[in-house]
């Protein structure tokens, strides 16, 4: 009897001395530089992880920020007063630009559609990268705030390099720097320090698929120039001279990125196409993904209340909830000529052919409704986030495509068989209503390649969150990972694809080729002269 109240005293008491003794010691210290918009979204969900897990979080927000709260319960904002916001921080803004892509992509040829597209991206990312640099100059040339960063001694930096203010500010402050990331200033993330054939990886935009045809990989050099103007043209430019003034005139934001200790990159390579990696870059694709909560009851009535027909949910991201009235049109009267339910995120008015079978709301709970048993189907933008989602609770998708990393996100959908995709361009009621048809029927391939997608993705042996947190501890435990960082971004170029090692060799064979044809036009010229002689 006295062996079994010992029991769980004993284990209580093990488990409080363990908590004290782990908690406090582990706790970190943490200055966090997001990026706003749907990238925050990402952001926010490791910082309440963290939070929850006993680390004290410092939030670098500007005072334009819409998403960033300035009052939350689990960080702590230190709010950058700015005049201007970045199109990432006003949705109106974002949404007005994200409109005129899909004008452009209806009103013109392909040529000037692609040259139209491109001037509208460089234009975007010219303005924010330069707003991006007010915002960090404020930060650096604000003595007390410096001091006050320094004076705090957080254990690492981590930020979005997406823009590079925090890149830029973590360099500056010297802290062990992690990435939360998928794209850096001008390209896919990958592209910075792992080798990265064209001929097989995707740059970003090509809109190609890891098997290129030899137009394909003309294509793929095509997109890779682009986006190495866009770094020397306007991203290197834009922070060179904070950089010099502040940090180092030999570096740049490119040298400053490779410099990062971890790389946690929102990716996985059930839906990434292979590619070669270095040993700082630690995968959490999915690590939003949880099970699906009850839904409210008016939903969960009408989910019920669609019988064996199933559930069609549409979302194509918080930007574009009204797509204005063509294109509403469209999707209402597609959905009417279904026998499924439908539930549909949408801001604009009520469009003249919605079916008593469609459900419009500006807001639902996307998670919850792709994990319940009767979702059928999930039309998507191609966002990040929401492919994930789908890809977790096993929904083959729809993919329709508008702006950024959307078209190439489709792509790998397309390519593992898990969705149709619709450009906005090719919209109507006939080739939307064959594609939902497509994906509904179960004599094609989509759902069961989906399911198949979701167990492999389920299975691993830590959950991208935790692998998340795990690394974040380990880069504050032993103050950066320098160990696993490669030094090759402080070669010359000219050194890193061994041009002067070629060169060199290429010296020593031209001059053995020289001495050996000047050798013998000697030899032959002696011989010529001893016959000479023999005949005279």
């Amino acid at each position: 009897m006295r062996k079994q109240m010992m029991g769980p005293r004993f284990t209580l008491l093990i488990a409080a001395l363990l908590w004290s003794q782990t908690s406090p010691s582990s706790a970190g210290n943490i200055l966090v530089y997001p990026l706003d918009g749907s990238h925050w979204v990402n952001m926010d969900i490791v910082l309440r992880e963290l939070h929850q897990r006993g680390h004290e979080l410092t939030v670098v927000r500007s005072s334009t920020s819409w998403y960033i709260s300035e009052n939350a319960s689990y960080y702590k904002s230190l709010t950058v007063q700015v005049t201007e916001s970045h199109y990432l921080e006003e949705p109106e803004l974002m949404a007005k630009f994200l409109l005129r892509n899909i004008d452009i992509q209806r009103g013109k040829g392909s040529f000037l559609q692609f040259v139209a597209i491109q001037q509208e991206l460089i234009t975007l990312l010219k303005e924010n990268n330069r707003i991006s640099c007010e915002m960090l100059r404020i930060i650096l040339e604000n003595k007390a705030l410096v001091k006050k960063l320094r004076d705090a001694k957080y254990d690492l930096i981590l930020t979005d390099p997406g823009f590079g203010g925090g890149v830029v500010l973590g360099s500056y402050l010297c802290l062990p720097m992690v990435f939360n990331v998928r794209w850096i200033t001008h390209t896919e993330g990958h592209f910075a320090i792992a080798p990265s054939p064209l001929s097989y990886i995707p740059p970003v935009g090509s809109k190609l698929t890891d098997q290129m045809s030899f137009t394909d990989r003309l294509k793929s050099l095509l997109h890779y120039c682009i986006s190495v103007y866009i770094d020397h043209a306007i991203t290197r430019p834009a922070y060179q001279r904070i950089i010099s003034e502040f940090i180092d005139p030999e570096a740049n934001i490119v040298s400053l990125i490779q410099g990062a200790d971890l790389w946690l990159m929102r990716i996985d390579f059930v839906f990434e196409f292979p590619r070669p990696t270095m040993p700082n870059v630690v995968y959490i694709g999915g690590f939003q993904c949880k099970p699906s909560k009850p839904l409210p009851d008016y939903l969960e009535m009408f989910m019920q209340s669609s019988g064996e027909h199933g559930v069609i949910i549409m979302s194509l991201g918080t930007l574009l909830g009204n797509m204005g009235p063509e294109l509403s049109e469209i999707f209402a009267s597609a959905f009417a000529r279904l026998p499924q339910k439908v539930i549909w995120r949408h801001t604009g008015p009520k469009p003249s052919t919605l079916g008593n079978n469609t459900l419009i709301l500006d807001w639902f709970p996307q998670n919850d409704l792709l994990g319940h048993p009767k979702t059928k189907v999930f039309i998507t933008h191609g966002g990040t986030n929401s492919i994930y989602e789908a890809i977790y609770h096993g929904v083959p998708m729809l993919g329709i495509p508008l702006i950024f990393d959307q078209f190439d996100n489709v792509v790998r959908l397309k390519a593992k068989g898990i969705a149709e995709v619709l450009e906005v361009t090719e919209l109507d009621v006939d080739a939307l209503t064959r594609s939902l048809k497509n994906i509904l029927d179960d004599q094609q391939p989509y759902r069961r390649n989906m399911r198949r997608m979701s167990e492999i993705h389920r299975d691993t042996p830590l959950k991208p969150m935790d692998s998340a947190i795990f690394w974040l501890e380990y880069i504050m435990r032993h103050k950066g990972a320098a160990h696993l960082r490669t030094e090759s971004y402080r070669m010359p170029w000219y050194a890193y694809h061994n041009v002067d090692v070629l060169a060199l060799l290429f010296a020593v064979f031209a001059g053995a080729v020289m001495l050996f044809s000047l050798t013998c036009r000697l030899l032959f010229k002696i011989l010529k002269t001893k016959r000479k002689l023999k005949r005279q």
